[in-house]
């Protein structure tokens, strides 16, 4: 959530920020549903302290006196009309805040403009697209594809986008999450085994919702939500809570099955492994102290890259533009990987900055050393990795003529085998 005070100090600046994301947001009603709760609020306040004296100035008088029994009738024509004000306040400051949150965050001043995700800006790139595998096909044509990874009977079972990996292809999955969290760990992460259902304070907190009510799983009648990503159980680990200064920053991390709708997408984008319903994930997660957020920043996009060097994929990272910033981001980065097969660049891991965006909703806090007082954490995360486009990738760049893939060397103690076959 923004802060109020930025938005009623400096609306403009506000307006031409959420402008550079090209969000529709009707910002005029907001401001002016939030003068109308504050005039409402001042309205109460006054009506308490009318109600205060009248109780100061009852209690000098004398019991049953003419003064006092008209006191005694004032008190209960203020407790009545004071009544009816709150309800109003209360009413004013529900749709206040459900206003609030449709506000989206601002993005860093380092974000490019743009409306479209061809207009993000390359970063930076590693390894060559040319050095991988001559024999390179899009997995799904891969002989021997639909014996490892079953779409079909996935689709039987539970709906398109819910495939069984069978056999190797299952054991390949486990070695890919169990690197993941391994290189974590060895980065200073602390691994975490969330709940895979949130309420919807926490899908709230972290800006699930309302942007993206309908595009997550709910269950009836609780409503829970499965989570489309560990980073919404993760970041509400500390929800409501006041975090000691020196303990910044807190790295966690966790790895969940993770269930996106993902409705809207067609043609080749959806084929195979590149949009699934339900997949693994491992997520890297920061609270941070707010001046070293980009810092951090810098930091978590370097130990996602990492993974990608040590499974010898050529990549590239991306600066993401206003237009394709996401409702909750301040400033984000992309990593893909090139896929040969396919001949196009997969998404397997964004790396982001929410500032106090995710912090002021689910109020994490640390106490500064300096004043005392509670101030708002910074949260980050990133994808450290998501499965299925690694996966994808990594079958089509390694696919050899014999119809094996090779298994890169650092992911070869976890598979145990040199080679993949599908069989």
């Amino acid at each position: 959530m923004l802060d109020p005070k930025l938005l009623r100090e400096s609306p403009e600046l506000v307006r031409a920020a959420i402008a550079k994301k090209h969000i529709d947001v009707n910002l005029d009603a907001v401001l002016a549903l939030d003068a109308d709760w504050r005039r409402q609020l001042g309205d109460v306040e006054n009506f308490r302290a009318r109600q205060k004296a009248a109780n100061t100035a009852m209690a000098v008088l004398k019991k049953g006196s003419p003064e006092f029994l008209a006191k005694v009738q004032e008190m209960k024509a203020l407790s009545t009309e004071l009544k009816a004000k709150d309800e109003t306040l209360k009413q004013l400051e529900e749709k206040w805040r459900a206003a609030m949150l449709t506000l989206p965050n601002l993005p860093h001043p380092t974000v490019p403009e743009g409306r479209t995700p061809e207009q993000n800006v390359v970063h930076s790139a590693q390894g060559d697209p040319q050095s991988v595998s001559p024999h390179a096909v899009p997995h799904w044509e891969i002989p021997g594809f639909a014996n490892v990874i079953d779409f079909v009977r996935g689709a039987k079972v539970t709906g398109a986008g819910f495939p069984f990996f069978v056999g190797d292809g299952a054991r390949l999955v486990r070695a890919l999450l169990h690197f993941f969290l391994d290189e974590a760990g060895r980065a200073g992460y602390v691994e975490v085994s969330p709940p895979i259902f949130v309420n919807a304070a926490s899908a709230t907190a972290t800006g699930q919702l309302p942007d993206k009510e309908g595009q997550m799983y709910e269950t009836v009648p609780d409503r829970f939500f499965a989570v489309p990503t560990a980073e919404v159980p993760l970041t509400n680990f500390f929800r409501d809570e006041i975090l000691d200064e020196e303990a910044l920053p807190v790295c966690r991390c966790a790895y969940t099955p993770c269930f996106r709708r993902e409705a809207g997408s067609y043609g080749k984008d959806v084929r195979g492994l590149n949009r699934v319903h339900q997949f693994d994930k491992v997520e890297l997660l920061k609270w941070v102290h707010p001046s070293s957020s980009y810092e951090e920043l810098e930091k978590l996009r370097t130990d996602a890259e990492r993974l990608l060097q040590k499974l010898e994929m050529p990549y590239h990272v991306l600066l993401m533009c206003g237009g394709d910033l996401g409702f909750a981001q301040a400033k984000k980065y992309d990593l893909e990987v090139w896929a040969a097969g396919q001949k196009r660049w997969l998404e397997v891991s964004s790396c982001s900055n929410f500032e106090a965006f995710q912090a002021r909703r689910a109020q994490i806090r640390f106490r500064a050393k300096e004043t005392g007082k509670p101030e708002l954490v910074h949260t980050l995360n990133g994808s450290g990795l998501a499965v299925p486009r690694v996966l994808a990738a990594l079958l089509e760049n390694n696919l050899q003529a014999d119809g094996r893939v090779r298994i890169p060397a650092a992911l070869q103690p976890y598979f145990g085998k040199e080679f993949f076959v599908f069989q």
